[in-house]
């Protein structure tokens, strides 16, 4: 039987590079999934989550991801792009502080966005009340009822 292996990456560094990995357990929104040497090429969106393995010797291990993307190549090759990642032996810690601060931060940069976007727009609003033509006030050379201009 042959192995997998395993890179998970986010922008500034490598968190995990692993070979002889029999077994990977990963999440995406549909649910978790299993991976096993053989594997179908896959292509997909993981979620908050964390991704578990077994190695050839029994040994486990645990990587709390913020969302990503993992792809499996040749049945054998996992890769895994993420915005933060962070590997632990305690499966349970992981879960339970982790995972919990990502999805804090997800919410924040969702209210960060949502500001921004009210803001935006309202930008736009109050650019809009000075285009419009029927809201325009006069400049100093607007024509006259009898066709004339107004100079000051």
């Amino acid at each position: 039987m042959s192995d997998l292996s395993l890179i998970i990456t986010t922008p500034t560094t490598v968190a995990a590079k692993l070979t002889g990995i029999r077994h990977l357990r990963a999440e995406d929104t549909s649910g978790a999934f299993g991976i096993w040497p053989g594997h179908a090429d896959l292509l997909t969106a993981l979620a908050i989550s964390v991704i578990s393995w077994r190695t050839a010797d029994g040994c486990e291990g645990h990587c709390a991801v913020r969302g990503g993307v993992l792809t499996i190549r040749d049945g054998a090759q996992i890769a895994v792009a993420t915005r933060e990642a962070v590997t632990g032996g305690d499966l349970h810690a992981l879960e339970r502080d982790v995972l919990a601060r990502f999805r804090r931060n997800m919410e924040e940069e969702g209210e960060a966005r949502s500001g921004a976007r009210r803001m935006h727009l309202a930008a736009l609003r109050h650019i809009l009340t000075y285009l419009r033509p029927d809201r325009r006030s006069p400049g100093p050379f607007a024509p006259t009822p009898d066709g004339g201009e107004d100079r000051p």
